[in-house]
C-alpha cells in the first residue's frame, strides 16, 4: 500500500478513492477505526504453527490491537488464511528477520514507543494479569509453542506476566494465552480514562491504507488521479 507523507495530497486521494467505495463500507472503516489502539501490541517469538500464529492474529483484530510484531529464528511467520479469516489484512505486522540481535532490536523499538515490555511465563512467582497496570502502553512477548520465550526476550524484557491458573496443566495453548490476556486487559483500558485510541493523524493514515485495501487496483487509480492533476510523482 501507499504511504504518502503530504497530508494534503493523501486527503485529496481519500475523497478520490471514496467513489469507489460505499458509504457503508466507509462508516465501516471508520467505526473499526475508532476502536483501533497502539496502547496494547503483541510480540511473536518464533511461532511455527500456522494455525496459532493465525488464531493470534485474528484474536488481536478482534480486540482492535492495531500492531503486530514477528520475531523469526528458525520458523518462517506464514499465515493460514482460513483460520485468519483476513484480519491479517487489516493488521500492521512488523517483522524482524532471524539476526543475532533482533529480539535487542524489536524489544528496544518498542521501548522508543513508549512500551513496558511483558514477557508471558507460566511461573507462579510471577505478577498475574490482574496486576498490571493498565495505565502503561504494554507489550505482551508469546514464546514458540514448546519451548516459550527465549533467554533474550526474558532478559530484555521489562518484567514477566502470567495467567494464573488451577488444574494439572501448565500453560495454556499460545492462542488461547493470547485471547486470555488480550480480552482482560483489553477491556479494562476500554473502561479506564486512558488516552487509549489512535492519533487524528494515526486515523487518517490507516483510513487512507484502508481504503485501498477496499478497491481493485489502487495503483492505477491513484497513478491515474496523479496523472489527470498534473502531478508527476509522490
Amino acid at each position: 500500500m501507499r504511504k504518502i507523507e503530504d497530508k494534503q495530497l493523501r486527503d485529496q486521494l481519500v475523497e478520490y478513492l471514496q467513489q469507489f467505495v460505499s458509504e457503508t463500507r466507509q462508516e465501516r472503516l471508520a467505526e473499526v477505526l475508532e476502536n483501533r489502539t497502539r496502547h496494547i501490541t503483541v510480540v511473536l517469538e518464533d511461532l511455527f504453527q500456522t494455525q496459532n500464529i493465525s488464531a493470534v492474529l485474528r484474536t488481536c483484530d478482534c480486540y482492535g490491537i492495531q500492531d503486530v510484531h514477528v520475531i523469526q529464528h528458525r520458523n518462517a511467520f506464514e499465515i493460514h488464511k482460513d483460520i485468519s479469516m483476513g484480519a491479517d489484512k487489516w493488521l500492521t505486522i512488523q517483522d524482524y528477520p532471524h539476526s543475532d540481535h533482533n529480539v535487542k532490536d524489536c524489544i528496544d523499538r518498542l521501548h522508543e514507543q513508549g512500551y513496558w515490555v511483558a514477557a508471558t511465563l507460566p511461573d507462579e512467582r510471577r505478577r498475574t494479569i490482574f496486576d498490571l497496570p493498565v495505565e502503561q502502553k504494554t507489550a505482551f512477548l508469546f514464546g514458540t509453542e514448546l519451548t516459550g520465550l527465549s533467554e533474550d526476550a526474558i532478559r530484555y524484557a521489562d518484567g514477566n506476566v502470567l495467567i494464573p491458573m488451577y488444574g494439572f496443566t501448565e500453560s495454556f495453548n499460545i492462542s488461547n494465552s493470547a485471547a486470555i490476556i488480550l480480552s482482560h486487559f483489553s477491556e479494562r483500558m476500554r473502561r479506564s480514562d486512558v488516552q487509549w485510541k489512535l492519533s487524528e493523524d494515526e486515523r487518517n493514515e490507516l483510513y487512507f491504507e484502508w481504503l485501498q485495501k477496499s478497491v481493485k487496483d489502487p495503483d492505477g487509480l491513484i497513478a491515474y488521479y496523479m496523472k489527470n492533476n498534473g502531478l508527476t510523482h509522490l
